[in-house]
């Protein structure tokens, strides 16, 4: 099977899993992204269904790089929500996953010794500008916000994005795919398991237990909806890491600008049935900027992974 393929189907599923997060986390049916990503790292768990299909105990370093990689993600995941919460999702996706690539290079060049070309720097400089040009509200004015609420965390979930998709990598090269994924999968449990430390955090939590015991028309189709979007979700995760194991993962993050039209499209059409939701400034320069933007980061995406 072709990695291009994979990581098309990966990042289309990945488009609808966004604007999901961005309905359930703007419409408060859940009640905040602590909640959300707790869920998302208990059902990771689910990845253990695959386990008749091949499963065994690796050594002690690769159970604690799928263990630190697997926390790691759910960092990123959650910086992903807290950032979606609160901005455009047709923003919050580019921002983040401009920075996955910069900030795999980096990881690369400090630990690997991996030397850039002038066309990759070339490169880097244009996913800087792309997501510079789309984070900020044209035109320009003195004493106004210059980022787009919610941009800090944006950037912080491209760099653990990034860190854990470099690890994965490593899982894969020792480990069979299904064997690696869910050993990572338990390091996202444990992670979840961590927002329970925080006495706010762990509040919200619990209170939203006690809705399944008592499940209101909205609380289920909440629970639904929920549901449908881990599915996709999941399912977008596991093609990206199989991605990953069959080709470059730069490469294969050098793709992402297709998530982003996707992720236009869908939020386009999504916007005019539920605005207050999504929030999404419908104006053609509003438009076009992010157009343009994007136009940026996918060259840029192409130059470096030459």
């Amino acid at each position: 099977m072709s990695w291009i393929f994979v990581a098309v189907s990966a990042y289309f599923l990945g488009a609808f899993a966004v604007l999901m997060d961005k309905f359930l986390l703007g419409s408060k049916r859940i009640s905040s992204p602590q909640v959300y990503t707790f869920y998302v790292g208990i059902f990771g768990l689910g990845a253990f269904l695959f386990a008749p299909f091949g499963f065994d105990v690796p050594s002690a370093w690769q159970i604690t790089i799928s263990f630190i990689s697997g926390a790691i993600y759910i960092g990123g995941i959650f910086a992903l929500n807290l950032s979606i919460n609160k901005a455009e999702a047709s923003r919050v996706t580019p921002v983040v996953f401009s920075v996955v690539p910069i900030a795999t290079y980096l990881i690369s060049f400090v630990f690997n010794d991996e030397k850039l070309t002038l066309i990759q720097i070339g490169g880097v400089a244009l996913l800087i500008i792309g997501g510079l040009l789309i984070s900020f509200d044209l035109p320009l004015k003195l004493n106004k916000r210059k980022f787009f609420v919610g941009f800090y965390f944006s950037c912080l979930a491209g760099v653990l994005l990034a860190i854990s998709y470099v690890m994965f990598k490593m899982v894969y090269v020792e480990q069979t795919f299904l064997n690696g994924f869910m050993w990572t999968r338990v390091g996202g449990f444990a992670a979840a398991l961590l927002l329970l430390i925080v006495p706010t955090w762990r509040k919200a939590i619990f209170k939203s237990f006690s809705h399944a015991k008592k499940p209101s028309k909205e609380h289920i189709g909440t629970g639904g909806i929920f549901i449908a979007n881990k599915i996709l979700g999941g399912t977008s995760s596991i093609l990206l890491n199989k991605a990953f194991q069959l080709g470059s993962v730069t490469l294969v993050n050098s793709m992402v600008s297709l998530q982003y039209v996707f992720v236009l499209i869908l939020v386009a059409i999504a916007a005019k049935k539920h605005p207050k939701v999504f929030e999404e400034k419908l104006l053609f320069w509003d438009w076009a900027q992010k157009v343009v933007a994007i136009l940026i980061i996918a060259i840029g995406m192409v130059l470096i992974s030459r």
